[in-house]
């Protein structure tokens, strides 16, 4: 703990069951880290820490191995939080991603400029292998892309950077019980806004997401789809302070959820007619977050993160 509190900045890779992009990652990493004097700490989450080996056969003094066996992202976001206690910043990376030129310094240059308590950058996917037209058409992919200094309500830790003393400010942890279900990243970043602090883009700070074959499904992208409606309206739910909130923001949701499902419903037909595979697909996507929206707000947790063991 003093080693790592030295270092007023460090990365956290959090991994599980990576071992290939892992140890194409550390090496980028230690590059960036000693643009900044920065430490790496790579957490753990295979219960068996099968990624202890290769970080110690690594061999490099910046790279810390940490394991967090108790199974979820949210449990391992917060061990990074503790293991950087005494740091400025935490900045997040997944493991398998790699990071822009002088990615680390940048977003910590516009943090210091800024004195925000967090800075987001951009994700662009890499693909395996070139995604079917439906699929492209269908912008299953398409991340945002902002002005550098924009200020955002929310965002995930794929590529983040947080100001722990706000952080421990405002006592704010990942909660475990979106740990297989995901949206944790998601509260915890709308909890930091909403108590009034800032996040700010940063678009010269791109990281490179690498695809793999099996998420380039028809199947995989709209699950997705259907997540990422099921984790906004039960992170909005557990946002609200009183019962009368939550009821009220519980219909607020359906509401929103029935109109992009009846609206997705309508491109999609219009496709059907048209022959259009671009709205086909948009359709689909617009109609499946809809329906995860209105099943969030009636209790129901998707688990994009089920292990087998």
């Amino acid at each position: 703990m003093d080693e790592q509190a030295a270092r007023q900045v460090v990365v956290a890779v959090l991994t599980y069951r990576r071992p290939d992009d892992l140890a194409e990652l550390l090496p980028l990493l230690v590059e960036h880290a000693a643009e900044v004097d920065a430490d790496v700490m790579v957490v753990d989450n295979d219960p068996d820490g099968s990624a202890r080996d290769g970080v110690a056969a690594f061999g490099d003094p910046r790279v810390r191995y940490v394991h967090e066996p108790h199974p979820g992202i949210a449990a391992a976001r917060n061990r990074a939080l503790d293991e950087a206690d005494g740091a400025e910043v935490l900045v997040f990376i997944d493991d398998d991603e790699r990071p822009g030129e002088h990615w680390l310094a940048r977003m910590v240059e516009l943090y210091r400029r800024e004195r925000c308590a967090a800075v987001v950058g951009p994700v662009i996917s890499a693909y395996a292998h070139e995604p079917e037209r439906w699929i492209t058409e269908g912008q299953f992919f398409a991340r945002r892309r902002l002005p550098t200094g924009t200020t955002v309500e929310a965002a995930a830790t794929n590529n983040l950077l947080l100001d722990l003393r706000e952080v421990d400010r405002l006592g704010l942890r990942f909660d475990e019980r979106f740990g297989l279900s995901g949206g944790s990243d998601t509260l915890f970043t709308r909890r930091l806004t909403r108590a009034g602090r800032r996040i700010v883009w940063c678009d010269e700070a791109p990281v490179v997401d690498a695809v793999p074959a099996h998420r380039l499904t028809r199947r995989w992208v709209l699950q997705k789809a259907f997540r990422s409606g099921n984790s906004w309206s039960r992170t909005s739910l557990e946002m609200c302070t009183s019962g009368v909130e939550r009821l009220r923001e519980r219909l607020v949701l359906t509401v929103r959820g029935l109109v992009r499902f009846l609206g997705g419903a309508a491109r999609f037909l219009a496709g059907v007619v048209t022959r259009r595979t671009g709205w086909r697909a948009r359709g689909l996507r617009t109609l499946l977050r809809g329906a995860g929206l209105v099943a969030g707000a009636f209790g129901y947790t998707y688990v994009e993160y089920r292990r087998a063991t």
